[in-house]
């Protein structure tokens, strides 16, 4: 298969996981492993490329509470006054349990924890947690209700999902249910909160691709990564956000399910 068509093929199914909560991480590593793509293009550094198709796909979508946000910066320091500042906190402070995580043990997860085996276990964990949270939460309350200390088990939740298979949407919308969110006031907090973890990702991975090198080639496939990805993301969260305001989260976790078995048997017959 061309490496081009794989850089295509790896961006659609990274815009399409990112939002959905099957673990955009755990299906990147598994389609490496399952077609035999090359490790070296396609690696960490082609998955973060992806990852920011999948911002451009986010920012696009929210524009409007992303414009909102910017126009309450000058009132940053007011929050239980303006809307807009008040968001810009929790999404900080949701965010700084992936940043720690993420320095701390971001090395280990990418040496050791980056496998099949991994991604497998912590997709069947994951779609558990789902069916639990969607039949146990009350699902009441508006993301306006979000208080800082949930923010921030959100974002020890989002924190999670940087072991393969756990699913930073999944991770989160499991626990914005549990406390009682609805489910499409859940994904749209989860995927505001996804943008500085995304940006964060990126700022920390791109001196290591620009020390590496970034010829010709792995430009191109890396700028068709980032345009699949965005592409597909911007499809798969406005599919999203519709969908759960009517839907359960069941037809997720039984894909999970079935994903994870799938794997188990693959890697028994290897």
């Amino acid at each position: 298969m061309p490496t081009i068509v794989q850089a295509a093929l790896l961006g659609v199914v990274q815009g399409l996981t990112e939002f959905l909560p099957v673990s955009s991480s755990a299906h990147l590593i598994l389609a490496r492993a399952f077609f035999g793509f090359d490790g070296d293009k396609f690696g960490l550094a082609f998955d973060v490329a992806c990852h920011v198709g999948t911002l451009v796909a986010v920012l696009i979508y929210f524009r409007r509470e992303v414009a909102e946000m910017i126009a309450s910066l000058p009132k940053i320091a007011d929050p239980a006054h303006d809307a807009g500042a008040r968001l810009i906190w929790l999404l900080v402070v949701g965010t700084i349990p992936a940043v720690v995580v993420g320095l701390l043990f971001n090395k280990r997860i990418e040496a050791d924890w980056r496998t099949p085996q991994v991604a497998a276990v912590a997709l069947a964990l994951g779609a558990i947690g789902l069916m639990a949270a969607d039949r146990l939460g009350s699902k009441t309350r508006s993301d306006g209700s979000v208080t800082v200390a949930e923010a921030f088990l959100l974002g020890c939740a989002q924190a999670a999902a940087l072991i393969p298979g756990v699913s930073r949407s999944g991770a989160t919308i499991t626990v914005a249910l549990l406390i009682g969110l609805r489910r499409a006031d859940a994904a749209r907090f989860i995927f505001l909160l996804a943008i500085p973890a995304i940006l964060a990702a990126a700022a920390h991975e791109t001196p290591k691709v620009l020390k590496a090198g970034f010829g010709g080639d792995t430009a191109t496939l890396f700028l068709i990564g980032i345009a699949t990805s965005a592409i597909v993301g911007y499809i798969a969260v406005k599919f999203l956000i519709r969908y759960l305001a009517k839907h359960s989260l069941d037809v997720f976790a039984w894909y999970r399910l079935a994903l994870a078995a799938a794997v188990a048997v693959w890697l028994w017959r290897a």
